[in-house]
């Protein structure tokens, strides 16, 4: 056997064999690693992160969360009752509103129905300012404080309705298991 054997040149490039075999390896080892369901996954994430989700376009719930002590209870719910549920009442999408105390806390939560975000949104932000103020002076007076909103505001959020199907909901990008299995 002849031991004087050379490669054919590779006329001005003697690095691209390397190169092809290393990249060949490297895709080799990189597909075998990731199994279709979690390419597929991971497409799924991508193609998420870089879209925006579009705005309800169905009923939403706007969710307040506000700090409310036990010995001032009565007079938040004095406080609603006298600005925001009147109010409200007379705003075109408005469907209705659930308060709740967490005594434990000492917060009051406010879920608000909306037939739709559009109408929500087109209230002007003014005229929301004009309730608040006369929420908070009616909340002042009950409760003895000079100034300021006896009841601020902790948290806020805009809350979608999910579609379901008896008593199951579920969440999206999963598909709901077959009863039984």
């Amino acid at each position: 056997m002849r031991s004087d054997f050379q490669p054919p040149p590779t006329r001005g490039w003697p690095w691209l064999p390397r190169v092809l075999a290393l990249g060949l390896v490297l895709l080799v080892v990189f597909t075998a690693s990731c199994s279709p369901a979690a390419a597929r996954s991971a497409n799924d994430l991508a193609a998420e992160a870089l879209t925006t989700p579009e705005p309800a376009k169905g009923p939403v719930v706007e969710l307040l969360r506000l700090g409310v002590p036990a010995g001032h209870y009565r007079a938040w719910l004095e406080a609603e009752k006298a600005s925001w549920e009147p109010w409200l009442a007379e705003q075109p999408g408005f469907q209705g509103r659930q308060l709740l105390w967490d005594r434990q806390r000492q917060e009051g939560t406010l879920l608000i129905r909306w037939a739709s975000r559009g109408q929500w949104k087109a209230i002007p932000e003014a005229e929301v300012g004009r309730v608040q103020e006369r929420f908070e002076q009616r909340a002042r007076q009950l409760t003895g404080q000079s100034r300021g909103n006896p009841f601020p505001l902790l948290a806020e959020a805009e809350l979608e309705p999910l579609a379901s199907t008896g008593n199951v909901t579920t969440p999206p990008g999963q598909t709901a298991a077959a009863p039984g299995g």
